[in-house]
C-alpha cells in the first residue's frame, strides 16, 4: 500500500473508472472511497456544508481524522451549483463519469437537473446511485434520517434492548448504518458496471438506509418469524444470550466462546474444574442457548479469571475454542496483527504531516489496491480536473 507519498500511478481492479462523489456525511463518501481504493478516478465535488469537514481536532481547518481517511484517493473540486457557469460545469463533469454517488434530497437534485432521467438523457451510460434514508416510495421519503433514527428504524434497538434486559438501550457505538450502506453502494454500483459495460447502458440505483440495515438484520434475526404462521419469536438464539460477552481472565478480558459441548468441557478441565464438564448440559448433542445460554455463561466467568489471557489463547487453540483477546484501540497501532496487515501505517500528509491511514482490508493477486492520493484541502483540484475537462482528456 502506497501511503507515506502521493502516487499519480492508477492501480486496481477499477483503473479507468471515473466515479464523481456528490455525497456528504459518510455513507457515500465512504463508498466513493472504497471504489477509489480499487483505482477509481474519483471526483468530490465539495459542498460547503458537509460536516465531515467540521471537528475539534484537526492542523488545518477542514481536515478532520474523519475527512483524513473517508475522502483519501479523491480529487477536490468545489463547485457553487447555484452559479450559473459553475452549476454548467458540474454538468459537463459528470457527463464525462461511469459512476455518480450522491444523496441530496430528490427535490434539490431535480432542481438542479441532476436527477437521474435528467442526467441519463445526455450520459446513458451513467451508473447513478442515490443513497437516502428511507425508499422514495415510502410516506418517509422526505424525512431526513442520521445513524442513530436509522438503527432505531431497523430494529437494531429493539435487539439491543431485548438482549440488554435495559428499558433504555443505547445505539452500537459506530456509524453502522452509514457503513453498511456505503457497502451495499458498493457492490450495487460494481454490478451495475459489469451490465454497463456488457450493454452499454447506465440505470438508476435507490439504497434506502433502513432497507439496507433492516435487511442485513434479519439475515439472522427473523428466526420463527420465517414461518406462517410463526414457530416463535425474532431474535437469533446465540446472540440474544445475555451472556453474550467478553469474559474476565486473571489479567485482562477476552472473548471465550464455547460453542460445542465438547469445547465445554475442555475449557473446564484446562481451568482445573473437570467436575464442571460432568454437567448433563454440555454433555448432550448440542448447546440449548436459548434455555441454557445465561446459565452456562456465569458459570465461565467463574472459571475463565483461573488463566491469562495468553494462557488462554493457547488453550483455546489447542482445544479449537473460539477465542479473541480485547484489542483496545487506543493500542491498535502496536498490535502484531494490526501492524502485519499494514491497518494503520504512518503517512506524511502534504498539508496535515504526520498521519494514521486506515489500511484496505483485501488483497488482490493481480490488480493490488492502493492508497494513492492523501484526502484534499476543500477545492485543492478544481483547476485541475476543469483543465481537464476544458481539454477532452476524459478517462473512462
Amino acid at each position: 500500500m502506497e501511503s507515506a507519498r502521493e502516487s499519480a500511478v492508477i492501480s486496481g481492479p477499477l483503473a479507468g473508472v471515473r466515479v464523481i462523489d456528490m455525497a456528504t456525511v459518510v455513507m457515500g463518501p465512504y463508498a466513493a472511497q472504497i471504489l477509489g481504493d480499487l483505482g477509481a478516478d474519483v471526483i468530490k465535488i465539495e459542498s460547503p456544508n458537509d460536516t465531515v469537514r467540521v471537528g475539534a481536532l484537526h492542523r488545518t481547518p477542514g481536515m478532520t481524522p474523519l475527512n483524513l481517511n473517508v475522502n483519501r484517493n479523491k480529487r477536490s473540486v468545489t463547485l457553487n451549483l447555484k452559479d450559473e457557469g459553475e452549476h454548467a460545469k458540474a454538468l459537463e463533469l459528470i457527463g464525462t463519469a461511469d459512476i455518480l454517488i450522491t444523496n441530496m434530497r430528490i427535490d434539490a437534485l431535480r432542481r438542479l437537473g441532476m436527477d437521474y432521467d435528467s442526467l441519463a438523457a445526455t450520459n446513458p451510460r451513467l451508473v447513478y446511485a442515490h443513497a437516502q434514508g428511507f425508499r422514495s416510495d415510502s410516506d418517509r421519503a422526505r424525512l431526513a434520517a442520521y445513524d442513530e433514527t436509522v438503527q432505531a428504524a431497523s430494529g437494531l434497538l429493539d435487539l439491543a434492548q431485548r438482549a440488554g434486559d435495559v428499558g433504555a438501550p443505547v445505539v452500537l457505538p459506530s456509524i453502522f448504518g452509514d457503513k453498511v450502506a456505503a457497502l451495499t453502494i458498493v457492490y450495487a454500483a460494481l454490478a451495475a458496471l459489469v451490465h454497463q459495460r456488457a450493454t452499454g447502458r447506465g440505470q438508476h440505483i435507490e439504497v434506502p438506509m433502513v432497507d439496507t440495515l433492516l435487511a442485513f438484520n434479519l439475515v439472522e434475526h427473523l428466526q420463527g418469524r420465517t414461518f406462517e404462521p410463526p414457530m416463535g419469536p425474532t431474535g437469533f438464539p446465540l446472540s440474544m444470550n445475555k451472556g453474550h460477552r467478553a469474559r474476565p481472565t486473571k489479567d485482562g478480558l477476552a472473548m471465550v466462546i464455547p460453542y460445542s459441548p465438547r469445547n465445554f468441557r475442555d475449557l473446564f478441565a484446562a481451568a482445573g474444574r473437570p467436575d464442571l464438564a460432568e454437567d448433563p448440559r454440555v454433555n448432550g448433542e448440542f448447546i440449548d442457548s436459548a434455555r441454557d445460554g445465561e446459565d452456562l455463561a456465569a458459570l465461565l466467568e467463574t472459571v475463565t479469571p483461573r488463566l491469562t489471557t495468553a494462557q488462554w489463547a493457547e488453550v483455546c487453540a489447542k482445544h479449537s475454542i473460539p477465542f479473541g483477546p480485547v484489542l483496545r484501540l487506543d493500542e491498535a497501532a502496536e498490535d502484531p496483527y494490526v501492524r502485519g496487515g499494514h491497518l494503520l501505517d504512518v503517512a506524511e500528509h502534504p498539508s496535515e504531516g504526520t498521519y494514521r491511514v486506515v489500511g484496505i482490508p483485501l488483497a488482490f493477486s493481480a490488480t493490488p489496491a492502493s492508497v494513492r492520493r492523501h484526502a484534499p484541502l476543500p477545492g485543492q483540484h478544481t483547476g485541475e480536473v476543469l483543465g481537464e475537462l476544458a481539454r477532452g482528456e476524459v478517462r473512462r
